[in-house]
């Protein structure tokens, strides 16, 4: 393998770019603020940095699905908000990809649709 130096002045530049893109993404990709379970609906309910609020149902979410009242409360948002996360059930799921209506796998999916 093949050792790839870079000086300072590269490094900077590169670190740079990285972060105007890391900021760019921050006001172009969707961003939670708040989520939480709806236990009278069986949803999460997920607020966006635009003051948009979108829903789904638990039953259609990979990892989450069948899981307890208390573990689905345990929702939490990513710290770059990019992202949901259930500590209790090890799940994971992506805000853009829910907003894109990918609740989970292709596989997972592919289950899903088949059950509609």
């Amino acid at each position: 393998m093949t050792e790839r130096n870079i000086d300072d002045r590269d490094f900077e530049a590169q670190l740079e770019r990285a972060r105007r893109a890391a900021e760019l993404n921050a006001f172009t990709e969707p961003r939670a603020v708040s989520a939480a379970y709806d236990a009278a609906g069986q949803r999460i309910v997920v607020e966006l940095r635009s003051g948009a609020v979108f829903s789904f149902p638990v039953r259609i979410a990979q990892g989450i699905a069948g899981g307890s009242a208390a573990e689905l409360a345990e929702v939490e948002v990513t710290p770059a908000g990019d992202g949901l996360h259930w500590e209790g059930l090890d799940a994971d799921l992506s805000v853009a990809g829910l907003l894109a209506g990918r609740f989970g796998s292709e596989a997972w999916m592919a289950g899903l649709w088949a059950s509609l």
